[in-house]
């Protein structure tokens, strides 16, 4: 029987151990200082936490569909986020390919059918 439901990645022990060092580096996002590090030279913090090409070119892009394929968590992705101020529903929205307001009025459509 699979797991799988189309049009996601699963973030499973390959997925953990391919994004170590992405999800290492977004959790250390949880400190002022290391938001501001990042902020003040993004390549030099990357290389810092040893980031490959894929995850670098994700940092770089923005992009949480890409960061999600180099391995990233989305729980350490919004802590990335939060650096640009985006939210979830920002994040939601990249991963749906909708605006955030398409995004937040299917969030709430889907609340009225509960």
């Amino acid at each position: 029987m699979s797991k799988t439901i189309p049009g996601t990645t699963p973030f499973d022990g390959g997925a953990a151990q391919k994004g170590y060092a992405l999800n290492k580096m977004c959790y250390s996002f949880n400190h002022k200082a290391n938001r501001d590090a990042f902020l003040a030279d993004p390549e030099a913090y990357m290389q810092q936490f040893g980031l490959n090409h894929e995850q670098a070119e994700a940092i770089r892009s923005k992009q949480v569909l890409a960061l999600i394929d180099a391995g990233g968590n989305a729980y350490y992705l919004a802590k990335f986020a939060g650096i640009f101020g985006l939210d979830m529903q920002d994040i939601g929205a990249q991963q749906t390919g909708m605006t955030k307001e398409q995004f937040k009025a299917k969030l709430v459509a889907a609340n009225q059918q509960c």
